[in-house]
């Protein structure tokens, strides 16, 4: 199975532990996270971590119910897809914080993904489409929190 990945970058003008906590509370994530409509914590979670599961619906209907296989506060998170779902056959990703001030925090999404059956002959227009929707996905974010408080 061939993983296709790709990755994305902006530097917002916050301390890292907030970028951070701000991106891994369920309860905000709709009002960044443009590329969603639904994003919930299952089986009983309170707050995302290690071994967490949850599901996730893009605003184009796919849905995918994810695992957190790394959570390293305020650094790095990463998931994987439980099982096939929509269009994927495999899909993992990590969010890495890097604080390069203290008021300055590089956010730097990568993802790696494979199509399933036929589908994998449309693999390259996927990565565009996806990777458009991450950089708007970080517009979005540096854009909530970089607004004066």
């Amino acid at each position: 199975m061939q993983l296709h990945k790709f990755t994305e970058s902006i530097r917002i003008a916050r301390p890292q532990q907030v970028v951070f906590d701000y991106t891994q509370d369920y309860g905000q994530r709709l009002k960044w996270d443009t590329f969603l409509r639904e994003a919930v914590l299952l089986d009983g979670a309170e707050a995302a971590g290690l071994g967490v599961k949850s599901w996730c619906v893009s605003k184009h209907g796919i849905g995918m119910e994810t695992e957190y296989v790394s959570f390293n506060a305020p650094r790095v998170v990463a998931i994987k897809l439980t099982r096939p779902a929509g269009l994927f056959s495999a899909f993992v990703g990590s969010w890495r914080f890097a604080a390069l001030e203290p008021e300055l925090t590089e956010a730097t999404f990568t993802y790696s993904f494979a199509l399933r059956g036929p589908l994998r002959l449309l693999s390259g227009l996927a990565r565009y489409v996806l990777q458009l929707n991450v950089r708007g996905r970080l517009r979005d974010l540096k854009q909530i929190l970089e607004q004066p408080v």
